[in-house]
Parts: structure tokens; C-alpha cells; sequence
């Protein structure tokens, strides 16, 4: 398995453990069901953060026949390449959910402005390179056209925040704090995995963390900023 697809096993783990440790009894408000848009992935994008501990890849990166210990050097240059290129990255997914965004609040049809004047004016500002004068992405931006994502794309942004703000909380306590990790995790059982859409995505985030969300585990993740000394 490549490391993106063991990201992609802990992602839809996490969605599968909001659905059995789901302590709401209406089905439409169980699991996953009944929350905000953009609180629905917190619990999916959370597990992710697991398979770029080193301990957590050591643990279970081995080889398939061999039972091999992934090499160090390999171990390193994956954990590396998490922030590769975040930050042009982050100011594409910036661009796509602000074109989103005044497509569906300030565009209007057959107005002074077309859809490409909104998407360069937003590229000026999200992109170091300039757009090209032939660029047509809001033709293929089938997330709001053909899926159920318009006016809803900033959401994929928002709930790497959030996530990244919840794993941060386990950093806090040391990751290496066996009993503080524990009751950490009975912490976000009982209010991420368990309140599902029985209760404001809001109010179940202060419940477990304590205070409103903070984007600097997000940008810290992404290598925008300083590491945290031990």
C-alpha cells in the first residue's frame, strides 16, 4: 500500500467510528447523519493525522512477504513530503471555495462581471503566479455543478482546521502519555464520535476542546509554522 492509501484507511476508519460509537438513538441524526457541512469530516481527517506519527508508520509499515521494518531514511522522506508544497496547496483550495463563495452570492447573470472575471480577480490574490489568460477552471468545477458541494466548498478547508485542532489536543497531553491519551480519546468518544448531528458541530467542538477553534495546529501541520518544541 502507498502512504496515500493508508491515509485513505484511517480517513474512512474514522467515519466508520462515528457511526458505531454513535450513542444518538434517531437514525437521522446518528453517526455522521444530521451535521453541518462542514463538520462532517472532523472525525475522518483526525485519523489521518495518525499515520504521520512515526511511531503509529513504524508500528504497521512493514513489508507485505518479509515482515521488514520500513527503512528510516523511507520513514523520514514520507513525513517530509506531508508538507510539500503546502502552502500553494492551501492557496489553490483558498481560490476554488472563494470562487464558490461569489459565484453563488455576489455573480450576477449578464452583469458587468462574467464568471472568469470573478475567478481572475480571485487568482490575483490567491495565486504568486498569475493565472493564464486563456484559463477556463470554472467550466470543470464540477464540485458545484454537478455535486452537492456549492456554496459548501470552503467546508473542505474548514474541517482540516478543525481536525488538526482536535489531533492537537492529544499533542498537548504527549502523545508518548499513554493514560493522558487514553482519557483524551474517552473525551472525543463521548463528544465528536458520539453526539453526531444530535447537537451544534459548534457546541460538540467547545465541548471537547474547550474553546473555540484555532487554525494554527492546521498551519503548523502543513509546516506554515514553527514546530512545537518538546
Amino acid at each position: 500500500m502507498t502512504i496515500r492509501e493508508v491515509e485513505a484507511v484511517f480517513h474512512e476508519f474514522g467515519h466508520a467510528l462515528q457511526h458505531m460509537l454513535t450513542k444518538q438513538n434517531e437514525g437521522l441524526v446518528s453517526g455522521s447523519q444530521g451535521i453541518e457541512w462542514d463538520a462532517v469530516e472532523i472525525a475522518s481527517q483526525f485519523m489521518e493525522n495518525w499515520c504521520y506519527q512515526r511511531d503509529t508508520l513504524m508500528s504497521i509499515a512493514k513489508h507485505y512477504e518479509t515482515g521488514e521494518d520500513l527503512a528510516e531514511e523511507v520513514c523520514s522522506k514520507l513525513l517530509s513530503a506531508r508538507t510539500f508544497r503546502a502552502g500553494s496547496q492551501l492557496l489553490r483550495q483558498l481560490r476554488y471555495a472563494t470562487v464558490d463563495l461569489d459565484l453563488h452570492t455576489k455573480y450576477i447573470p449578464g452583469g458587468p462581471e462574467s464568471i472568469y472575471d470573478i475567478d481572475k480577480k480571485i487568482g490575483k490574490r490567491t495565486h504568486v503566479i498569475p493565472l493564464l489568460p486563456e484559463d477556463k477552471f470554472v467550466c470543470s468545477f464540477n464540485h458545484i455543478f454537478s455535486d452537492s458541494y456549492a456554496a459548501g466548498y470552503f467546508s473542505y478547508q474548514w474541517a482540516e482546521v478543525l481536525s488538526a485542532d482536535t489531533f492537537s489536543a492529544f499533542e498537548e497531553v504527549g502523545l508518548n502519555n499513554d493514560q493522558a491519551v487514553k482519557e483524551m480519546g474517552h473525551k472525543f468518544r463521548e463528544t465528536i464520535l458520539a453526539l453526531g448531528g444530535g447537537k451544534s458541530p459548534h457546541e460538540v467542538f467547545i465541548e471537547f476542546r474547550g474553546r473555540e477553534a484555532s487554525p494554527d495546529a492546521f498551519l503548523r501541520y502543513n509546516g506554515l509554522l514553527p514546530a512545537v518544541r518538546a
